[in-house]
C-alpha cells in the first residue's frame, strides 16, 4: 500500500468537518446534558477522524481496515444517539435528517476506502 498521509485522505476531511457540525449542533443541547447525551455524541464524532487517522498511521492494511471498522461503529452510534436526540426533542427533524444524510455518506466513503484497501 502505498503511504498516503490521513489528512489527504477525503473520507478523514469529510469526518472531521462532520464532527466539528456534531459540535455545533450539540452547542444548543441542555446544559444539564453536557456530562450525558452531548459528552456521549461528541466522543462518537470525535472517534471517527480519530480512528482514520490512527488506522492510517499504521501503514498495513489490515490493521487499517481494522481502524475504519471502528470509525464506521462509531458512526453508527452516533446515528443512533442522534435519533435518541431527536425522539427527546433536542434537535428537529430537519436537523436529524441532514446528519443522516451525512451519515450515510460518510459511511460510504469509509466502505469505499475498505474495499480499496481490500484489493491491496
Amino acid at each position: 500500500m502505498a503511504y498516503q498521509e490521513y489528512t489527504e485522505l477525503e473520507v478523514w476531511k469529510t469526518a472531521r468537518a462532520f464532527a466539528a457540525h456534531i459540535y455545533k449542533l450539540t452547542a444548543a443541547f441542555p446544559k444539564e446534558e453536557t456530562y450525558g447525551l452531548t459528552s456521549q455524541i461528541r466522543r462518537c464524532a470525535v472517534s471517527v477522524p480519530s480512528n482514520i487517522a490512527e488506522g492510517s498511521g499504521r501503514q498495513h492494511p489490515k490493521e487499517t481496515i481494522q481502524f475504519l471498522a471502528i470509525a464506521r461503529g462509531s458512526l453508527y452510534e452516533l446515528e443512533t444517539q442522534l435519533y435518541v436526540s431527536f425522539d427527546i426533542g433536542f434537535i428537529s427533524e430537519i436537523q436529524l435528517s441532514e446528519c443522516l444524510m451525512q451519515i450515510e455518506a460518510l459511511g460510504k466513503l469509509i466502505n469505499g476506502y475498505i474495499r480499496y484497501l481490500n484489493k491491496e
